[in-house]
């Protein structure tokens, strides 16, 4: 999923992923749901892992900012979001 949302058009492609609003900066960061890993114990939504990205049309640039479980975290790091990106 994550391979076909970049290579695509990053950005929007809902359920998969959607740009993360009301972060009171200008970059377009993105949120990549439902990526499973047969490494990672569980099955289903049990082993979901979450993207943050950054995305930089002009510049036709990518910055990955975090990647995590979905059981560590309940949301991303708005925070690291925040104190790195305009």
């Amino acid at each position: 999923m994550v391979k076909l949302d970049l290579s695509d058009e990053p950005g929007d492609s809902p359920p998969f992923s959607f740009r993360i609003k009301n972060l009171g900066i200008k970059s377009c960061i993105t949120k990549v749901k439902k990526i499973v890993s047969k490494a990672l114990k569980g099955k289903g939504v049990n082993s979901e892992l979450r993207l943050i990205y950054a995305h930089f049309p002009d510049q036709q640039k990518i910055i990955f900012i975090e990647l995590y479980h979905k059981s560590d975290k309940e949301k991303k790091d708005k925070k690291r979001i925040e104190d790195n990106f305009e």
